[in-house]
Protein backbone atom coordinates (compact mmCIF):
# COMPACT_ATOMS: atom_id res chain seq x y z
CA UNK A 1 0.00 0.00 0.00
CA UNK A 2 1.18 3.45 -0.51
CA UNK A 3 -0.74 6.65 -0.75
CA UNK A 4 -0.73 8.26 -4.54
CA UNK A 5 -2.24 11.51 -3.84
CA UNK A 6 -3.04 13.54 -0.31
CA UNK A 7 -5.33 16.84 -0.57
CA UNK A 8 -5.81 18.73 2.31
CA UNK A 9 -8.73 21.67 2.44
CA UNK A 10 -8.83 23.68 5.68
CA UNK A 11 -6.65 21.16 7.18
CA UNK A 12 -4.99 23.09 10.44
CA UNK A 13 -2.24 25.34 8.42
CA UNK A 14 -3.29 24.61 5.00
CA UNK A 15 -6.15 26.40 3.18
CA UNK A 16 -5.80 23.75 0.34
CA UNK A 17 -2.82 21.67 -0.65
CA UNK A 18 -1.93 18.52 -2.45
CA UNK A 19 0.71 16.23 -2.06
CA UNK A 20 1.75 13.84 -5.28
CA UNK A 21 3.53 10.68 -4.09
CA UNK A 22 5.05 7.24 -5.17
CA UNK A 23 6.48 3.74 -4.21
CA UNK A 24 9.49 4.55 -2.02
CA UNK A 25 11.22 7.42 0.45
CA UNK A 26 9.23 10.99 0.14
CA UNK A 27 11.26 13.51 2.67
CA UNK A 28 9.37 16.69 3.80
CA UNK A 29 12.00 19.04 4.28
CA UNK A 30 11.61 22.38 6.19
CA UNK A 31 12.68 25.01 9.37
CA UNK A 32 10.21 24.17 11.90
CA UNK A 33 6.36 25.25 12.21
CA UNK A 34 5.66 25.28 8.60
CA UNK A 35 3.56 22.45 8.35
CA UNK A 36 5.28 19.16 7.68
CA UNK A 37 4.21 17.26 10.80
CA UNK A 38 0.54 18.50 9.59
CA UNK A 39 0.42 16.35 6.50
CA UNK A 40 1.49 13.20 8.29
CA UNK A 41 -0.72 13.83 10.69
CA UNK A 42 -3.26 13.84 7.99
CA UNK A 43 -1.91 10.47 6.72
CA UNK A 44 -2.38 8.98 9.97
CA UNK A 45 -5.74 10.53 11.09
CA UNK A 46 -6.97 8.38 7.54
CA UNK A 47 -5.76 5.03 9.48
CA UNK A 48 -6.76 5.78 12.96
CA UNK A 49 -9.65 8.30 13.14
CA UNK A 50 -7.99 10.35 15.10
CA UNK A 51 -5.29 12.59 16.00
CA UNK A 52 -1.58 11.56 17.04
CA UNK A 53 -1.12 15.25 18.89
CA UNK A 54 -4.72 16.24 20.03
CA UNK A 55 -7.85 14.39 21.70
CA UNK A 56 -9.95 16.25 19.81
CA UNK A 57 -10.54 17.29 16.25
CA UNK A 58 -11.20 20.84 16.73
CA UNK A 59 -7.47 21.85 16.97
CA UNK A 60 -7.42 20.44 13.15
CA UNK A 61 -10.05 22.60 11.34
CA UNK A 62 -8.25 25.72 10.18
CA UNK A 63 -9.27 29.09 12.37
CA UNK A 64 -11.68 30.68 10.51
CA UNK A 65 -13.31 27.13 9.14
CA UNK A 66 -15.92 25.23 9.74
CA UNK A 67 -15.19 21.88 8.61
CA UNK A 68 -11.59 20.26 7.47
CA UNK A 69 -11.33 17.20 4.77
CA UNK A 70 -8.59 15.13 4.18
CA UNK A 71 -8.91 12.93 1.13
CA UNK A 72 -6.25 10.45 -0.38
CA UNK A 73 -6.00 8.32 -3.33
CA UNK A 74 -4.02 5.23 -1.92
CA UNK A 75 -2.81 2.20 -4.35
CA UNK A 76 -3.58 -1.48 -3.32
CA UNK A 77 -3.06 -4.92 -3.48
CA UNK A 78 0.36 -4.68 -5.26
CA UNK A 79 -0.45 -1.01 -6.27
CA UNK A 80 -3.01 -2.51 -8.91
CA UNK A 81 -5.61 -0.57 -7.57
CA UNK A 82 -7.00 2.98 -6.37
CA UNK A 83 -8.89 3.14 -3.21
CA UNK A 84 -10.15 6.65 -2.67
CA UNK A 85 -10.65 7.59 1.20
CA UNK A 86 -12.11 11.37 2.30
CA UNK A 87 -12.77 12.24 5.84
CA UNK A 88 -14.67 15.61 6.76
CA UNK A 89 -14.17 16.50 9.99
CA UNK A 90 -16.93 18.78 11.50
CA UNK A 91 -16.53 19.90 15.18
CA UNK A 92 -20.15 21.11 15.33
CA UNK A 93 -21.47 18.22 14.21
CA UNK A 94 -20.97 14.48 13.09
CA UNK A 95 -17.97 13.75 10.49
CA UNK A 96 -18.31 11.81 7.69
CA UNK A 97 -16.72 9.56 6.04
CA UNK A 98 -16.58 8.19 2.34
CA UNK A 99 -14.60 4.88 1.23
CA UNK A 100 -14.37 4.95 -3.12
CA UNK A 101 -16.80 7.45 -3.34
CA UNK A 102 -19.56 5.93 -1.41
CA UNK A 103 -20.81 8.01 2.40
CA UNK A 104 -19.96 5.32 5.92
CA UNK A 105 -23.03 4.72 7.80
CA UNK A 106 -20.10 5.79 10.71
CA UNK A 107 -17.12 8.00 9.89
CA UNK A 108 -15.22 4.83 12.09
CA UNK A 109 -16.18 2.16 9.50
CA UNK A 110 -13.65 4.08 7.34
CA UNK A 111 -10.73 2.81 9.80
CA UNK A 112 -8.38 0.35 7.88
CA UNK A 113 -9.01 1.29 4.50
CA UNK A 114 -5.41 2.98 4.75
CA UNK A 115 -2.84 1.85 7.33
CA UNK A 116 -0.09 3.59 8.87
CA UNK A 117 2.32 3.68 11.54
CA UNK A 118 3.51 6.22 13.08
CA UNK A 119 6.64 7.82 14.97
CA UNK A 120 6.98 10.93 16.55
CA UNK A 121 8.42 12.77 19.37
CA UNK A 122 5.23 12.32 21.23
CA UNK A 123 5.79 8.58 20.90
CA UNK A 124 8.12 8.78 23.92
CA UNK A 125 4.94 8.76 25.95
CA UNK A 126 5.16 4.76 25.10
CA UNK A 127 8.06 4.19 27.62
CA UNK A 128 7.70 7.20 29.82
CA UNK A 129 3.75 8.01 29.89
CA UNK A 130 0.69 6.75 31.86
CA UNK A 131 -0.69 3.44 31.44
CA UNK A 132 -3.36 4.60 28.78
CA UNK A 133 -0.67 6.07 26.59
CA UNK A 134 0.11 2.01 26.12
CA UNK A 135 -3.31 1.22 26.00
CA UNK A 136 -4.25 3.76 23.62
CA UNK A 137 -0.91 2.22 21.41
CA UNK A 138 -2.77 -1.62 21.51
CA UNK A 139 -6.04 -0.42 20.62
CA UNK A 140 -4.95 1.91 17.89
CA UNK A 141 -2.86 -1.15 16.14
CA UNK A 142 -5.73 -3.92 17.02
CA UNK A 143 -8.06 -1.01 15.05
CA UNK A 144 -6.09 -1.07 12.09
CA UNK A 145 -5.19 -5.04 12.34
CA UNK A 146 -8.70 -5.92 12.80
CA UNK A 147 -11.39 -3.08 12.04
CA UNK A 148 -13.81 -5.57 14.09
CA UNK A 149 -11.81 -4.64 17.17
CA UNK A 150 -12.83 -0.86 17.15
CA UNK A 151 -16.28 -1.23 17.27
CA UNK A 152 -15.37 -3.98 20.25
CA UNK A 153 -14.11 -1.32 22.08
CA UNK A 154 -16.50 1.28 21.48
CA UNK A 155 -19.02 -1.14 22.69
CA UNK A 156 -16.86 -1.89 25.91
CA UNK A 157 -16.95 1.65 26.70
CA UNK A 158 -20.62 2.28 26.49
CA UNK A 159 -21.00 -0.71 28.62
CA UNK A 160 -18.45 0.40 31.38
CA UNK A 161 -20.10 4.21 31.12
CA UNK A 162 -23.56 2.71 32.22
CA UNK A 163 -21.90 0.57 34.90
CA UNK A 164 -20.15 3.61 36.71
CA UNK A 165 -23.18 5.64 36.38
CA UNK A 166 -25.25 3.00 38.31
CA UNK A 167 -22.47 2.08 40.67
CA UNK A 168 -23.02 5.71 41.60
CA UNK A 169 -26.10 5.27 41.87
CA UNK A 170 -25.95 2.47 44.09
CA UNK A 171 -23.71 4.59 46.32
CA UNK A 172 -25.71 7.28 46.88
CA UNK A 173 -28.54 5.47 47.51
CA UNK A 174 -26.63 2.92 49.78
CA UNK A 175 -25.83 5.79 51.83
CA UNK A 176 -28.69 7.61 51.46
CA UNK A 177 -31.36 6.92 54.74
CA UNK A 178 -34.24 4.89 53.40
CA UNK A 179 -32.49 3.96 50.34
CA UNK A 180 -32.38 -0.03 51.29
CA UNK A 181 -34.64 -1.23 48.98
CA UNK A 182 -33.62 1.25 46.06
CA UNK A 183 -30.16 -0.13 46.30
CA UNK A 184 -31.52 -3.94 46.29
CA UNK A 185 -33.32 -2.81 43.26
CA UNK A 186 -29.91 -1.52 41.53
CA UNK A 187 -27.65 -4.22 42.53
CA UNK A 188 -29.77 -6.26 40.36
CA UNK A 189 -29.18 -4.39 37.69
CA UNK A 190 -25.88 -4.37 38.38
CA UNK A 191 -25.65 -8.18 37.26
CA UNK A 192 -27.00 -7.49 34.26
CA UNK A 193 -24.34 -4.90 33.38
CA UNK A 194 -21.71 -6.78 35.19
CA UNK A 195 -22.52 -10.10 32.81
CA UNK A 196 -21.90 -7.55 29.53
CA UNK A 197 -18.52 -5.79 30.90
CA UNK A 198 -17.49 -9.30 31.22
CA UNK A 199 -18.28 -10.31 27.71
CA UNK A 200 -17.17 -7.23 26.11
CA UNK A 201 -13.70 -6.81 28.12
CA UNK A 202 -12.72 -10.59 27.49
CA UNK A 203 -12.97 -10.23 24.17
CA UNK A 204 -10.53 -6.96 24.28
CA UNK A 205 -8.17 -8.71 26.39
CA UNK A 206 -8.23 -11.52 24.20
CA UNK A 207 -6.88 -9.92 21.39
CA UNK A 208 -4.93 -7.53 23.26
CA UNK A 209 -2.59 -10.02 24.94
CA UNK A 210 -2.38 -11.47 21.19
CA UNK A 211 -0.86 -8.56 19.61
CA UNK A 212 1.54 -8.42 22.73
CA UNK A 213 2.78 -11.93 22.14
CA UNK A 214 2.79 -10.71 18.32
CA UNK A 215 5.15 -7.72 19.31
CA UNK A 216 7.46 -9.47 21.57
CA UNK A 217 9.40 -10.85 19.09
CA UNK A 218 9.68 -8.24 16.32
CA UNK A 219 10.24 -5.02 19.13
CA UNK A 220 13.60 -7.04 20.41
CA UNK A 221 14.69 -7.68 17.16
CA UNK A 222 14.03 -4.14 16.13
CA UNK A 223 15.82 -2.83 19.47
CA UNK A 224 18.98 -5.05 18.82
CA UNK A 225 19.14 -4.03 15.41
CA UNK A 226 18.51 -0.22 16.08
CA UNK A 227 21.45 -0.01 18.69
CA UNK A 228 24.01 -2.87 17.39
CA UNK A 229 23.63 -5.30 20.53
CA UNK A 230 26.41 -6.81 21.73
CA UNK A 231 26.85 -10.21 22.82
CA UNK A 232 27.24 -9.09 26.13
CA UNK A 233 24.10 -7.10 25.91
CA UNK A 234 21.96 -9.72 24.05
CA UNK A 235 22.53 -11.75 27.03
CA UNK A 236 21.15 -9.73 29.60
CA UNK A 237 17.61 -10.26 28.27
CA UNK A 238 17.07 -7.30 25.45
CA UNK A 239 13.40 -6.05 25.29
CA UNK A 240 10.41 -7.73 27.40
CA UNK A 241 6.89 -6.98 26.82
CA UNK A 242 4.18 -8.22 29.89
CA UNK A 243 0.64 -7.51 29.79
CA UNK A 244 -0.42 -6.83 33.08
CA UNK A 245 -4.31 -7.23 33.62
CA UNK A 246 -6.44 -5.71 36.22
CA UNK A 247 -6.69 -8.85 38.14
CA UNK A 248 -3.37 -8.72 39.12
CA UNK A 249 -1.80 -11.52 37.06
CA UNK A 250 0.82 -10.89 34.35
CA UNK A 251 1.23 -12.12 31.20
CA UNK A 252 4.31 -12.31 29.02
CA UNK A 253 4.75 -11.34 25.57
CA UNK A 254 5.42 -15.00 23.81
CA UNK A 255 5.78 -15.53 20.02
CA UNK A 256 3.87 -18.05 18.42
CA UNK A 257 2.01 -18.02 21.29
CA UNK A 258 -1.60 -16.95 19.78
CA UNK A 259 -5.12 -15.92 21.17
CA UNK A 260 -5.87 -16.73 24.24
CA UNK A 261 -9.02 -18.37 25.84
CA UNK A 262 -11.79 -15.51 26.08
CA UNK A 263 -13.81 -17.90 28.34
CA UNK A 264 -11.05 -18.47 30.66
CA UNK A 265 -10.53 -14.51 31.11
CA UNK A 266 -13.73 -13.89 31.03
CA UNK A 267 -13.99 -16.00 34.12
CA UNK A 268 -10.94 -14.27 35.70
CA UNK A 269 -12.84 -10.73 34.95
CA UNK A 270 -15.85 -11.91 36.82
CA UNK A 271 -13.43 -13.22 39.73
CA UNK A 272 -11.67 -9.46 39.99
CA UNK A 273 -14.80 -7.79 39.71
CA UNK A 274 -16.01 -9.83 42.60
CA UNK A 275 -13.26 -9.17 44.62
CA UNK A 276 -14.01 -5.35 44.27
CA UNK A 277 -17.38 -5.40 44.84
CA UNK A 278 -17.65 -3.39 47.86
CA UNK A 279 -14.62 -1.09 47.10
CA UNK A 280 -16.57 -0.37 43.56
CA UNK A 281 -19.82 0.59 45.11
CA UNK A 282 -18.02 2.93 47.66
CA UNK A 283 -15.82 4.20 45.04
CA UNK A 284 -18.55 4.39 42.48
CA UNK A 285 -16.42 3.48 39.74
CA UNK A 286 -15.50 -0.12 37.72
CA UNK A 287 -12.22 -1.17 39.12
CA UNK A 288 -10.93 -4.04 36.99
CA UNK A 289 -11.24 -4.47 33.30
CA UNK A 290 -9.39 -3.74 30.00
CA UNK A 291 -9.37 0.00 30.88
CA UNK A 292 -7.06 -0.72 33.89
CA UNK A 293 -4.77 -3.10 32.57
CA UNK A 294 -1.02 -2.04 31.94
CA UNK A 295 1.73 -2.63 28.94
CA UNK A 296 5.04 -3.13 30.73
CA UNK A 297 8.51 -3.12 29.12
CA UNK A 298 11.62 -4.50 30.54
CA UNK A 299 15.16 -3.26 29.27
CA UNK A 300 17.88 -5.63 29.93
CA UNK A 301 15.96 -7.20 32.72
CA UNK A 302 14.92 -3.65 34.36
CA UNK A 303 11.89 -1.54 33.80
CA UNK A 304 11.79 0.92 30.86
CA UNK A 305 9.95 3.28 32.27
CA UNK A 306 12.13 4.88 34.90
CA UNK A 307 15.64 3.16 33.70
CA UNK A 308 15.81 3.54 30.48
CA UNK A 309 17.97 6.73 29.51
CA UNK A 310 16.81 9.00 27.07
CA UNK A 311 18.56 7.52 24.26
CA UNK A 312 17.39 4.28 25.11
CA UNK A 313 13.80 5.44 25.68
CA UNK A 314 13.62 6.77 22.03
CA UNK A 315 15.02 3.98 20.35
CA UNK A 316 13.16 1.68 22.34
CA UNK A 317 9.96 3.89 21.42
CA UNK A 318 10.86 3.37 18.12
CA UNK A 319 11.61 -0.23 17.86
CA UNK A 320 7.70 -0.89 19.46
CA UNK A 321 6.50 1.14 16.01
CA UNK A 322 9.16 -1.19 13.46
CA UNK A 323 7.46 -3.85 15.24
CA UNK A 324 3.67 -2.71 14.87
CA UNK A 325 4.50 -2.54 11.10
CA UNK A 326 5.49 -6.25 10.90
CA UNK A 327 2.36 -7.06 13.03
CA UNK A 328 -0.01 -5.10 10.23
CA UNK A 329 2.02 -6.71 7.24
CA UNK A 330 1.12 -10.11 8.32
CA UNK A 331 -2.62 -10.00 8.39
CA UNK A 332 -2.86 -7.30 4.94
CA UNK A 333 -1.64 -4.82 2.97
CA UNK A 334 1.31 -3.01 4.09
CA UNK A 335 1.08 0.29 6.03
CA UNK A 336 2.50 3.15 5.43
CA UNK A 337 5.68 4.46 7.61
CA UNK A 338 5.14 7.95 8.86
CA UNK A 339 8.72 8.86 10.50
CA UNK A 340 8.31 12.71 12.44
CA UNK A 341 11.67 13.87 12.79
CA UNK A 342 12.94 10.80 13.75
CA UNK A 343 16.68 10.73 12.21
CA UNK A 344 17.45 14.22 14.41
CA UNK A 345 17.27 11.91 17.52
CA UNK A 346 20.02 9.47 16.21
CA UNK A 347 23.14 9.66 16.21
CA UNK A 348 25.12 8.80 12.70
CA UNK A 349 25.36 4.79 13.48
CA UNK A 350 21.63 4.51 14.23
CA UNK A 351 20.63 6.64 11.57
CA UNK A 352 22.26 4.28 9.40
CA UNK A 353 20.57 0.75 10.61
CA UNK A 354 16.79 3.01 10.69
CA UNK A 355 17.71 3.90 6.87
CA UNK A 356 18.10 0.44 6.03
CA UNK A 357 15.16 -0.87 7.19
CA UNK A 358 13.21 2.04 5.68
CA UNK A 359 15.23 0.94 2.65
CA UNK A 360 12.97 -2.51 2.48
CA UNK A 361 9.81 -0.23 3.14
CA UNK A 362 6.79 -0.07 0.06
CA UNK A 363 6.51 3.80 1.18
CA UNK A 364 8.02 6.22 3.97
CA UNK A 365 7.32 9.91 4.34
CA UNK A 366 9.97 11.28 6.54
CA UNK A 367 10.25 15.05 8.35
CA UNK A 368 13.02 16.56 8.80
CA UNK A 369 14.70 20.39 9.05
CA UNK A 370 18.21 19.68 7.31
CA UNK A 371 18.37 17.36 4.79
CA UNK A 372 21.63 16.11 6.21
CA UNK A 373 20.09 14.47 8.99
CA UNK A 374 18.23 11.54 6.25
CA UNK A 375 20.62 9.26 5.07
CA UNK A 376 17.44 8.04 2.35
CA UNK A 377 17.74 8.35 -1.15
CA UNK A 378 13.95 9.80 -2.82
CA UNK A 379 12.37 12.99 -3.58
CA UNK A 380 12.91 16.23 -1.48
CA UNK A 381 9.40 18.12 -1.28
CA UNK A 382 10.02 21.58 0.35
CA UNK A 383 7.70 23.04 2.91
CA UNK A 384 7.53 26.47 3.65
CA UNK A 385 5.01 29.07 5.36
CA UNK A 386 2.64 26.45 4.15
CA UNK A 387 3.31 25.62 0.44
CA UNK A 388 4.66 22.38 -0.86
CA UNK A 389 7.19 22.56 -3.87
CA UNK A 390 7.44 20.23 -6.28
CA UNK A 391 9.73 17.04 -5.93
CA UNK A 392 13.63 17.53 -5.98
CA UNK A 393 16.26 15.03 -6.72
CA UNK A 394 18.06 14.22 -3.63
CA UNK A 395 21.66 15.81 -3.52
CA UNK A 396 24.32 14.87 -0.83
CA UNK A 397 24.08 18.07 1.60
CA UNK A 398 26.90 19.25 3.46
CA UNK A 399 26.70 18.96 7.42
CA UNK A 400 25.27 21.45 8.56
CA UNK A 401 23.24 22.25 6.00
CA UNK A 402 20.09 24.02 7.15
CA UNK A 403 17.19 23.19 5.27
CA UNK A 404 14.12 25.50 4.09
CA UNK A 405 14.29 29.03 2.18
CA UNK A 406 11.18 29.91 -0.24
CA UNK A 407 9.91 26.78 -1.84
CA UNK A 408 10.12 26.72 -5.78
CA UNK A 409 7.03 25.92 -8.06
CA UNK A 410 4.22 25.62 -5.10
CA UNK A 411 1.58 22.61 -5.49
CA UNK A 412 -0.67 24.40 -3.45
CA UNK A 413 -0.37 27.66 -0.50
CA UNK A 414 -2.36 28.05 2.13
Amino acid sequence: MYVERLELIDFRSYAEAVLGLSRGTHVLVGPNAQGKTNLLEAVHYLAVGGSHRVSSDAPLVRAGATAAVIRAAVRVDAGSRVRRVEYELRPGGRNRARVDGQPQPRSRDAIGQVRSVMFAPEDLGLVRGDPSDRRRFLDELLGQRRPAYDAARLDYERVLRQRNTLLKQLRSAARRAGGRQEASSLADVLKTWTDSLVNAGAALLAARIAVVHALAGPTDAAYRDLVAASPAREAAGGVTLDYELSTGRSVGGTAGAGVPDPGALAAELRAGLADRAEEEIDRGMTLAGPHRDELTMALNGLPAKGYASHGETWSLALALRLASREVLHEVGEEPVVLLDDVFAELDGARRARLAKRCAAFEQVLVTTALDADVPLDGPRHRIYAGAISSPETPHTARPGEAAGGPPRAPQAAA
